[in-house]
């Protein structure tokens, strides 16, 4: 099931994630900086909602207290909320 929501903070204006079977099988993050969120995006795919949460969340972008990947994290765990609800 596809997912989409609006980051805080960053440069990217909207982020997407297709989850099956809990385990993401696309992400997508729309604007920032084109190489690093496109690589984050391919370095997700086949990881599991709660790895991908471990291993991206606190993750700060220079001066600011979060990053895109921190941005995803909080998405992923809102869609958690929402699934188990």
């Amino acid at each position: 099931m596809e997912y989409r929501f609006k980051p805080e903070g960053v440069c990217s204006r909207e982020m997407a994630v297709d989850i099956e079977n809990g385990k993401i099988k696309k992400a997508e993050i729309i604007g920032g900086c084109a190489g690093n969120t496109v690589g984050l995006a391919n370095l997700l795919e086949g990881m599991t909602i709660e790895e991908a949460i471990k291993r991206l969340k606190g993750i700060p972008c220079g001066y600011r207290k979060t990053s895109c990947p921190d941005q995803f994290a909080k998405g992923l765990e809102e869609i958690q909320k929402k699934v188990r609800a």
